[in-house]
């Protein structure tokens, strides 16, 4: 997971602090260096971590100690604020244009996924009720034009091309398309390169003139470190872009990019790409994110998740919806082991709960393990799912064999019904009970 390592030493550099009822130079010195030398590890960019580390440190010293902290929490909230700050303050959205249609234009090195970035940012788009368009303008990349139309076609987003004709003429024809069919939005998907060349930039710089996007957006592969920074300088400096995108921030990424293109850049993270998916893209949070590398979870991206999910599966129920909450059934309890996989990558989900991330370093996550429940209550009738009180020896004998697991798979699989059929009776009376019922479910 992202910022994984640089997490684990920043909390390893706070729990020396613990216990201590004041800070002096001494403790704050000691822990300013542990903290500079996880950021440098971490790949951000040496001059933002020199400011950073006298920032922070300007603040700690002869701050009193609130009642309710101690002097390891007192660090951490600072650090918390100071991160948050060196990451943007605070959210920063797309802004649109008074005409149709607004037009983002993507930019950025070959390989940082930029044409899956423009399908990600379309179907974003389209879950906000706009009806964007794709206009492929990289005519250098082989089969580039065709990896758009695929995406285009997974986001069920129109794709606007003409071969290999002058990309600046291309964007042109498709500014005026998408304003006479009707499309609110076009993304131009423009060429990379392997490197910054003289020949990238005067025909970003044209086609730029010659459609004058709303926002001019650059996308960087968050696992490039410093080198992230070099390349967001030399293209705001060239293009002067509105915003960035981060690709991969999924990954084992040392979280550089991240804390060092708003900094050197001045301009805003505006998503950040968190798996292949084309759904797993989110908008940046600076105080979500800073919440995460402190190893504080974020807790509000998970109920937004949860939430998203929850109105996909209740969009896609084809079943009425009960007078009773506590009439659940297996039918139900499938909804909501699906709404699960909807939330992405477990190790993901996980990693957002307040305590939990860092403590997943060494912990394998079996991607899989929601497929055995699935599979079990895909092998019963409806009858046997909507009533599952009749499943007796003989049903679960003859369910297991069409799942490929064994009776006691089935057998451990009920159990868990049970337990959740329970806890919802019980938070519609003792909240407490119910918690002690939640933590005792575990898929396997």
């Amino acid at each position: 997971m992202a910022f994984e390592g640089l997490s684990e030493k920043l909390q390893n550099a706070f729990k020396k602090l613990t216990g201590k009822g004041k800070l002096n130079e001494q403790n704050i010195k000691d822990a300013m260096r542990e903290v500079r030398m996880a950021l440098l590890e971490a790949d951000v960019n040496y001059i933002v971590v020199k400011d950073f580390i006298k920032k922070v440190t300007e603040r700690c010293i002869g701050t009193e100690i609130l009642s309710t902290l101690n002097a390891g929490q007192q660090v951490i909230k600072i650090v918390n604020e100071e991160l948050t700050g060196l990451m943007g303050g605070s959210v920063s959205k797309l802004t649109w244009s008074s005409s149709v249609p607004t037009i983002y234009l993507l930019c950025g090195l070959q390989g940082a996924g930029k044409t899956t970035m423009a399908a990600k940012l379309a179907l974003y788009l389209s879950k906000q009720g706009k009806k964007p368009m794709l206009a492929a303008c990289d005519i250098y990349r082989p089969a580039a034009i065709k990896q758009l139309q695929v995406v285009g076609e997974q986001a069920g987003v129109p794709v606007f091309e003409k071969g290999t004709q002058d990309p600046v003429k291309t964007s042109r024809e498709a500014v005026e398309y998408a304003r006479y069919y009707g499309r609110d939005v076009l993304i131009i998907d423009t060429a990379g390169r392997l490197h910054i060349d003289e020949t990238l930039m005067p025909e970003l710089q044209h086609i730029r003139d010659a459609v004058r996007p709303q926002e001019i957006l650059l996308v960087i592969d968050s696992m490039t470190g410093q080198d992230a920074v070099t390349v967001a300088k030399t293209f705001n400096e060239k293009l002067s872009i509105d915003g960035v995108i981060l690709t991969k921030l999924d990954s084992d990424t040392r979280g550089g990019a991240a804390l060092s293109v708003r900094a050197v850049t001045g301009k805003p993270i505006k998503f950040a790409g968190t798996g292949e998916k084309l759904q797993d893209l989110e908008p940046f949070y600076p105080e979500r994110m800073a919440s995460r590398i402190l190893g504080m979870g974020d807790m509000l991206t998970l109920i937004e998740k949860a939430t998203e999910a929850a109105a996909a599966g209740e969009a896609e129920k084809k079943r009425g919806t009960k007078k009773n909450p506590t009439d659940m059934d297996l039918e139900d309890f499938l909804d909501q082991l699906q709404q699960m996989k909807k939330m992405g990558p477990l190790q993901n989900v996980l990693g957002m709960l307040p305590g939990i991330g860092s403590k997943l370093k060494d912990v394998e996550i079996d991607e899989g393990a929601l497929k055995k429940p699935e599979a079990i209550i895909r092998s019963m009738t409806p009858s046997e799912r909507r009533h599952p009180d009749i499943l007796n020896a003989s049903r679960r004998k003859r369910i297991a064999a069409g799942a490929g697991v064994t009776v006691q798979d089935v057998n451990v699989l009920m159990r868990q019904f049970d337990q959740m059929r329970n806890m919802m009776k019980q938070m519609m009376g003792n909240k407490k009970a119910a918690l002690r019922s939640m933590r005792s479910l575990k898929f396997k």
